[in-house]
């Protein structure tokens, strides 16, 4: 039996949309990282904490492949990427930590 692995590229951005593109086979503990400053270097000079962009693949051949391609693009098509899925460049990450609250509604009969 077979676990099944996923890779994920993502787009970071801060409040000033400065982008970082990336691949990780953990989306949420790279998200942590990035949030919490962990690693040195760009994204924490920049704050880049704010998930815009991701896509999911079962083969990491094929998320390197993307993930090279969309670091090629021009920052306009990069931006209208995250636009097509994001229009209000939303951190899509921001209620990954929070508590869960169970609503009860009670049946009527």
């Amino acid at each position: 039996m077979s676990e099944e692995r996923r890779y994920f590229v993502h787009i970071i951005a801060n409040a000033s949309r400065r982008l970082y593109t990336g691949m990780t086979n953990s989306l949420r503990r790279r998200v942590r990282e990035h949030k919490l400053k962990l690693t040195p270097g760009f994204a924490a000079k920049y704050n880049i904490t704010r998930l815009v962009y991701f896509e999911s693949f079962e083969d990491v051949r094929n998320a390197i492949e993307r993930e090279k391609q969309i670091k090629a693009w021009t920052r306009a098509k990069r931006l209208a990427l995250i636009e097509s899925t994001n229009p209000k460049w939303d951190d899509l990450s921001r209620e990954w930590d929070q508590p869960r609250t169970l609503r009860f509604v009670p049946k009527i009969a």
